[in-house]
Order: structure tokens, then C-alpha cells, then sequence
């Protein structure tokens, strides 16, 4: 563990001796670092609940154990002896259990014939393989974050078990930037601003993680993907399309049945007596497109994209907005090239990643680069370390940070992820490029190579956006909603300060709107400062007020978004040039913590 993580998880053994000691007869479970902090699970005697108010005395009883200096002290025992230790805990016993059979726990130690424990006092000790800080004494600087609802073991037959989150980091001034930022990041919750700003939303009748997006948020996917799609063109792409069902033979052959059957939906059983399966990826439909005719080595690289719809069963409890959702629509696409063009396409490829991303404007990046899984992976190791070496090479190539994520590659190839930052130093992973030699393979594709030989061509998969949803969604937070003007789905709107400049404000629109512009015109019978406000709210960038002189000179008042001074008597012409001039040139702002 690295140094922040380990103060982490030591204050997730204080805030578990906190709870016991508040709580006697507490059952823990267990206390994991996650990316922004940490976590402990609980049961509470006579099923009572923390409530938001425990929190404060939580944090209390947590800092007089910090200030007792206790010690980290580890010990290893035999099973028997751990079994004595915690025979009053269930679900330490359950993670022995586990341990002893094989299976990898979380906090568990790493190897099954001995367990590890750190005691802290006679009162409290915990199953964990460590490591931890010296003592209590070097803790301090955390703050517990909220009280949640979990499954034991993530399943939903188990007992729901109440989380506690929290976060420590090793200074005031580091956790009270963190804070602040949590602070920003609540502003800018894209499940928020979807609903204030009108764009999407989650019907109950629709289930967990399956969104319907409203006019204004279908303007923004269309924005989106319009652009996604002249890029794609001007890259070489040809554009296919795929069913949402397949039979299970497909998955069967692919490997998905084999290797991520979890993650699909419950086949179908229909009149035919096949079984069904909504699609979880593309890629063997774009396999099949390769497969229908005779490929030759002049075909190649071929590169097909899609806008795919693909269904990935999620657990309710993790479902989160745009973000993490059942059905999504990958900007996907498959290109099959040969051995000697496979680096060339991938550093074009990286360099179209990027500068896409940029096009909306991300630029914060580092690369990840994930390898051979040790659990789940199919192929010699001889071809799992050609593919990496060369996404290797491809990513140092680039010139950015490449970070190592040992194991976190795909069943059937090493991929390289594209880490963005937003605006207030949150990383997304955002786009993936993954080079694939085993689903060829399975589907026994092959070209005419030069020889007049058959040869097996190699695949790309990648996905720039990720998904359209996510993207969306990452980039509502990322602007605080103040999408840049070519993105936003209401571009202008034009207000009249009476009735009789109303015939003027239409004229407005419809030239606007001949150019291309989305505006609108708002004829609420209210003052005309009720109206700036709603337009503000609504994040317009760019708010026309017209009056009397206006309509005398053909000028219009102009309140651009984020400015406080407005700018009067500008000719419409002027105005109409400049702002069709922004929206074709796709300028992006420049963001700050600003979030109104």
C-alpha cells in the first residue's frame, strides 16, 4: 500500500473500535481503502441504526482512541486460534472461512493456512493483513462522510449490513481541499443539474439504471454524436450496425458465456427453442461484418464503428445516474489490421483519442495501461506479452504519464485507458484501446495475405467516448452544466422587454435560426428580470434582451453567461456573425470552480 492509503486503512480500524466501543456487541465485517477514502461495515445489537447525528460522536470516541497512542501490533495465529479470537464476530468467522478455502478476501491475509491480525488494545483487534501506521498517534486528519446501506458480500440474499464512509488524508490542508472539492462536486452532480436543467431522467417504471433523455438532453447526444461521427469519417471508418439480441451460440463462441456471464442479463427463452441474449459488447457482431466475405491483406486495417446500444446487468446499489447504467451506447468501433500495421494504427488511433477529448475540452490526461488478468484470460502468455509490449511502446510514445494496472485487463487482451482530470481533479477513466489476437481466433477469421496465404489479422477494440451516457454525464460535471456553446442544447435566448418588441425578438429567432443557431424566444407575461433569471438558471450561454432602441436600430443587448456586465447597442448582424463564428469553431471555455 502506498503511504496515504495505508493512513486509510488505519483510521478504518479506529472507526471500527469506535463503533464497538459505542456499541457493544457490534458485529464488523470488514473496512476496505477505496479511492477517496474508506469504509466499515456493520450490525448493530437489537438491529439498531447509525443515524447522520452518530457520525459526531463516532469522530469524538475516534479521536480519544487517536489520542491514547495505541499501537498497531501484529500477530499471526492458526485457524483455531483465529476462530477463538473473533468467536463472537460472524462475519470475521465467514472471512476465515473463506480464507482457509482459497477464496481472496479483502481484508484477509494472503495466505490460507495463517491469519494475521492487528491488535490496538486489549479491547480491539482486527482480522487484516496490514500494513498499518506505528500507532493511533499518527492519525488525525479525517472526517466521516455519510452512513449507507450494504449487502454482505455485495448479494442481495445476504444481510443488508450499514456502511460507514469516511476519509483521512495527511494533512489539515489536503483533507479541507478534499472537502471543498466534495463540496463542488455535490454542485455539480450531473443527476442534479439533469433534472434542474431538464435533460434526462430515471422513471420507476423503467427499473435502476435505464434513463430517458428529454428534448434538450437528446439535443446534446445528437451534438455529440454528430461530431463523433464526421470525426470517424475524416479517420477512415466505415459505419456498420448490429442487433440488440443474438442467440447464445454467438457468446458461446466469443467467450462471453464463459467469461462474463455475470455481467449479462438472463437469457431469453423464445418459440424456437433458442435461448436469446441482449448484447453485452459489439465486437462479435463486428466480427461476423469481417467474417462475411474473403478478406485480403489490401482491405486492411478495415475499421468499423457503431453507435451500439449494449446491456450490462448492474446490481441496483451501484447504478449511479449517467454514470454507471444498464443500457448505454458505446461510440464503438473494431478495426482489424495486420501484424506489421498494428502499431501504426494504434498510435494514430491514441492520437485521435486525445485529440477528440480535447475537441470537448478535457486535456488533464495520463495513461493506464492494464495487463494479463491472473484469474480470467485466455491465450499463451507469448501473445499476451506482444500485445502489451506494444501498447507499452504506443503509450510511452505519447509522451504522457503511464501508470501500471497490474491484472486489470480483459479476458482476451491488455488494453491502455485514457485517465482524464476534470475541472475540480477528478480522474475518469474515459477512453479504452484494447488489442485483441484470441477473438479472431475463436471465430476463425483470416485474410489473403500477400503470399497467398491465409493469415489471422489482428483486432483493435475502442471506445473514445466510452459510453455517450457517461460522457454526458462527465461532461455536465466537468462545466458545471455550462456546457461550451456549440454543446448546450438552447443556445440564445432572445427576451422582449414588452409586447410591442415581441414582432423584433421573433425576427431575432428566425434569423439566428436560419443560420443554424438554437434560440428561442420567451413571451412570459412577467418582468423582465424574472425572466434573465430563469434564462440563468437554465444556464443559457447567451441571453438578447431588445427594447426600443434595439428595434430602432436592428441591435440587440447582449448578456453573455458568466459575465456580469452586459453589452448594449450591438448590431444583430455583428452578434449573429460572432456567435456562429464560436459554434463552428467549437470553442470550449475556460472552467474553474465556478459552478453558477
Amino acid at each position: 500500500m502506498a503511504g496515504r492509503e495505508v493512513l486509510r486503512h488505519s483510521t478504518a480500524h479506529v472507526l471500527a473500535q469506535a463503533v464497538l466501543r459505542l456499541w457493544p456487541g457490534a458485529h464488523f465485517a470488514i473496512g476496505p481503502v477505496i479511492d477517496d477514502g474508506f469504509y466499515y461495515d456493520f450490525t448493530l445489537p437489537g438491529d439498531a441504526r447509525f443515524s447522520d447525528d452518530d457520525l459526531a460522536r463516532i469522530e469524538a470516541t475516534m479521536r480519544e482512541i487517536i489520542a491514547e497512542d495505541q499501537p498497531f501490533v501484529r500477530a499471526e495465529h492458526d485457524v483455531s486460534e483465529g476462530r477463538a479470537l473473533f468467536a463472537e464476530q460472524p462475519y470475521k468467522l465467514e472471512i476465515i472461512d473463506a480464507v482457509t478455502s482459497g477464496a481472496d478476501e479483502v481484508d484477509a491475509p494472503a495466505d490460507s493456512t495463517t491469519l494475521s491480525t492487528y491488535k490496538n488494545s486489549e479491547s480491539f483487534t482486527d482480522l487484516c493483513r496490514g500494513p498499518h501506521v506505528p500507532s493511533t498517534s499518527r492519525l488525525g486528519h479525517f472526517k466521516l462522510m455519510r452512513v449507507a446501506g450494504a449487502y454482505w458480500r455485495g448479494d442481495e440474499k445476504r444481510p443488508q449490513l450499514q456502511r460507514i464512509y469516511g476519509t483521512a488524508f495527511e494533512s489539515k490542508a489536503a483533507l479541507e481541499e478534499h472537502i471543498e472539492n466534495l463540496a463542488q462536486a455535490e454542485l455539480r452532480d450531473h443527476r442534479k443539474l439533469g433534472a434542474q436543467l431538464d435533460l434526462f431522467s430515471f422513471p420507476d417504471e423503467l427499473g435502476p439504471g435505464l434513463a430517458v433523455f428529454h428534448p434538450k438532453g437528446g439535443t446534446i447526444r445528437r451534438v455529440m454524436e454528430d461530431y463523433s461521427r464526421q470525426r470517424h469519417v475524416e479517420a477512415g471508418y466505415e459505419f456498420v450496425n448490429s442487433p440488440h439480441i443474438s442467440k447464445s451460440e454467438l457468446f458461446e463462441t466469443s467467450g462471453h458465456l464463459e467469461w462474463f456471464a455475470d455481467g449479462m442479463y438472463p437469457p431469453m427463452e423464445l418459440d424456437d427453442g433458442q435461448q436469446y441474449y441482449l448484447k453485452p459488447m459489439n465486437c462479435p457482431f463486428h466480427i461476423l461484418i469481417f467474417r462475411s466475405s474473403q478478406r485480403s491483406y489490401r482491405d486492411l486495417p478495415l475499421r468499423f464503428f457503431e453507435f451500439g446500444t449494449v446491456y450490462r446487468y448492474e446490481k441496483s446499489g451501484v447504478v449511479h445516474g449517467l454514470t454507471r447504467v444498464r443500457g448505454m451506447t458505446q461510440d464503438d468501433a473494431h478495426i482489424f489490421c495486420t501484424p506489421d500495421q498494428m502499431e501504426a494504427e494504434l498510435e494514430s488511433l491514441l492520437k485521435f483519442v486525445l485529440d477528440l477529448l480535447r475537441d470537448f475540452g478535457l486535456d488533464d490526461f495520463f495513461l493506464e495501461l492494464s495487463t494479463k488478468p491472473e484469474a480470467k484470460a485466455v491465450g499463451s502468455d507469448a501473445e499476451w506479452e506482444t500485445a502489451t509490449s506494444t501498447l507499452r511502446r504506443v503509450a510511452e510514445a505519447a509522451g504522457l504519464e503511464l501508470v501500471l494496472d497490474e491484472g486489470g485487463g480483459a479476458f482476451y487482451g491488455p488494453k491502455i485507458s485514457v485517465q482524464a482530470r476534470d475541472a475540480i481533479g477528478r480522474t475518469h477513466q474515459m477512453s479504452t484501446i484494447q488489442l485483441d489476437f484470441q477473438l479472431p481466433q475463436r471465430f476463425g477469421i483470416d485474410f489473403i495475405g500477400s503470399d497467398n496465404a491465409r493469415h489471422q489479422p489482428i483486432m483493435i477494440h475502442r471506445a473514445l467516448f466510452g459510453s455517450v451516457e457517461r460522457f454526458m454525464g462527465i461532461l455536465i460535471e466537468h462545466y458545471a452544466g455550462n456546457l461550451p456553446t456549440w454543446l448546450a442544447p438552447e443556445q440564445v435566448r432572445v427576451l422582449p422587454v414588452r409586447d410591442d418588441h415581441d414582432d423584433y425578438g421573433q425576427e431575432v429567432v428566425d434569423t439566428l435560426k436560419a443560420e443554424g443557431v438554437r434560440a428561442s424566444i420567451d413571451l412570459a407575461n412577467e418582468p423582465l428580470g424574472g425572466r434573465i433569471r430563469r434564462a440563468k438558471l437554465e444556464k443559457i450561454p447567451y441571453i438578447i434582451v431588445v427594447g426600443d432602441a434595439d428595434v430602432a436600430a436592428r441591435s440587440v443587448g447582449i448578456n453573455r453567461r458568466g459575465s456580469e456586465t452586459p453589452e448594449r447597442d450591438v448590431q444583430l448582424a455583428t452578434f449573429v456573425d460572432a456567435v456562429t463564428k464560436e459554434i463552428q469553431e467549437r470553442g470550449t471555455p475556460e472552467v474553474d470552480r465556478a459552478t453558477t
